[in-house]
């Protein structure tokens, strides 16, 4: 690999497009190198392995904030704290995965009631989405 690169090799590299690496940059979360006078900006390397970092953490389901916090500790060799992000973060899949369930199991039913092709008064979906809902 360069030595170092230029904003659209690294977007190349990391998988992203430009406007992303422009995005992280104004968030904070990858350094923008100075613009040399009549030249182009030179990212090194590491900035690939940065964007890399940013999109697993999002494919985990963690927010942009919560990988800025992720980059901090990292540099502060805090294990505990991130840890502990880690296990917030697996309680709020836990809740989604939850709630999706019930969700799965209320659309089930209505499947299957229109799947016993006895409708009373139309459609058990359509029915169950107009119906308000208990407070």
């Amino acid at each position: 690999m360069d030595k170092e690169l230029t904003i659209g090799r690294v977007a190349k590299l990391a998988g992203v497009n430009v406007e992303t690496v422009r995005y992280y940059q104004r968030r904070g979360l990858v350094a923008e190198p100075e613009k040399p006078h009549m030249g182009y900006r030179r990212y090194p390397p590491d900035t690939v392995y940065h964007i890399h970092f940013i999109k697993r953490a999002q494919a985990l389901g963690f927010t942009l904030k919560e990988v800025e916090t992720l980059l901090s500790l990292d540099e502060a060799r805090a294990c505990g704290k991130t840890r502990s992000l880690a296990v917030r973060k697996m309680g709020m899949i836990e809740e989604k995965l939850a709630g999706l369930t019930a969700m799965r199991k209320v659309l089930a039913k209505l499947v299957r009631q229109c799947d016993a092709g006895k409708p009373r008064k139309g459609c058990p979906i359509i029915l169950a989405l107009t119906q308000e809902s208990p407070s």
